[in-house]
């Protein structure tokens, strides 16, 4: 999100935060291959569809958990600092809300 030759990286994420996020990611994961494979196997469409409703849904609670934390401490952060870091952070968090968190 960002022109920068180096990533960013968090300002906190407590480590069950993050544990937690990965591994509803690794659930996420296994939910994508079921649906490779119901795919494969020429599965019910509307079986399928509700199967890929779930992955979203699961895809929005991380982001949701990251929104979250980013708010609290980054953004936070920032807004406390004031002046044209504060104005910066506005403009990202609501470009991350337009076109992320739809």
């Amino acid at each position: 999100m960002g022109n920068e030759t180096h990533p960013r990286h968090a300002a906190a994420v407590s480590p069950d935060l993050k544990a937690a996020n990965l591994l509803r990611l690794r659930r996420i994961e296994g939910q994508v291959r079921g649906l490779h494979k119901m795919v494969e196997e020429d599965r019910y469409c509307p079986d399928i569809i509700a199967q890929v409703a779930s992955v979203q849904e699961a895809l929005r609670g991380v982001s949701r958990t990251l929104m979250r934390n980013h708010l609290t401490h980054c953004a936070a952060s920032a807004i406390a600092r004031g002046g044209a870091e504060a104005e910066r952070m506005y403009g990202e968090i609501l470009d991350v809300i337009y076109k992320h968190l739809r």
